[in-house]
């Protein structure tokens, strides 16, 4: 490693080792709801700021460089791509003249982006709690923190939910969901299979459930969405999407789906056949009744 004037300096394309971990992190859906994983990304590009570099140039260079390691560990979730994207481009796009303006600069946006995320996903669980009626029987899949907290909303305001949660194998992740809602009172989680969703969709007055995003009409989200909507859609069950403005994409944004190891489906060699897991998929916005954001209240024809 070179130095100057006795300070380590970081050498242009190298890596952080925090901002390496939020990535691997990420690649490995460790952090499971999109809007988690874009503040966690964005709070990463924060490690930069504690580290001395030569220049501003290099400064810039090891900002995009990082930047894109974050946005590549998940290509799908269009709110990372676009906090990080925003974080980076505007702090390039100012043209710092010292390493202590772009530093500063950089702290400046991570933290507007943060609060705006935030701030977003409350307002849309806000606006989703104001749409849940008392007594009413739910079906949700895998796991929103932002249709979590429009249980928790409603639960505080004295409505009583019952709420069947799909288990969104192969990584069992929906368990998450029904663990934070046993410790909510007024909120009664049933846990399920995700092929028994179906069975159960009858006797709901509504299927709740996040998104990763929506890109033009077409919903992404964790796979197994899909049918559970098509089967409620045939059932006469409405289907209400739950999150922030920000994950409505109109174009300028290829969905890329994740196709994660086979070991994650079974555990032992798959001898003479092959395994397909992909993470994510595609529901016509058709299905929907309504998709509830920060902004309001959407519906699609």
């Amino acid at each position: 490693m070179r130095r100057r004037s006795g300070n380590p300096f970081v050498p242009t394309g190298v890596g952080s080792a925090m901002i390496d971990e939020t990535a691997r992190e990420i690649r490995e859906m460790q952090t499971h709801s999109s809007s988690v994983v874009a503040i966690k990304a964005s709070r990463a590009l924060a490690e930069l700021l504690d580290r001395e570099f030569a220049t501003v140039d290099e400064y810039l260079r090891s900002l995009e460089h990082n930047g894109t390691a974050l946005r590549r560990a998940n290509p799908s979730h269009a709110s990372l791509q676009n906090a990080v994207w925003e974080i980076v481009g505007d702090v390039v796009a100012a043209e710092p003249e010292t390493i202590a303006a772009a530093k500063g600069l950089t702290d400046e946006r991570i933290e507007a982006v943060v609060s705006r995320i935030k701030a977003g996903t409350r307002r849309a669980a806000r606006n989703g709690a104001d749409r849940l009626a008392d007594g009413a029987t739910l079906l949700t899949h895998d796991y929103s923190s932002t249709v979590l907290s429009a249980l928790e909303r409603a639960a505080a305001d004295g409505k009583r939910i019952e709420v069947l949660v799909t288990e969104a194998r192969p990584r069992y992740i929906g368990r998450k969901t029904a663990r934070a809602l046993a410790d909510v009172d007024g909120v009664e989680p049933t846990l399920i299979t995700d092929a028994a969703a179906g069975h159960h969709l009858e006797g709901c007055d509504r299927v709740v459930v996040g998104m990763t995003c929506i890109v033009g009409r077409t919903l992404y989200n964790r796979v197994g969405t899909f049918p559970i909507a098509a089967a409620a859609d045939r059932l006469g069950v409405p289907v209400t999407v739950l999150g922030a403005e920000s994950k409505l994409v109109a174009d300028g944004f290829v969905f890329e789906n994740e196709f994660r190891a086979g070991s994650e489906v079974i555990a032992e060699p798959a001898e003479g056949f092959a395994v397909s897991n992909p993470a994510y998929d595609a529901t016509p916005v058709a299905l929907l009744e309504e998709v509830i954001t920060d902004d309001g209240v959407r519906t699609f024809d």
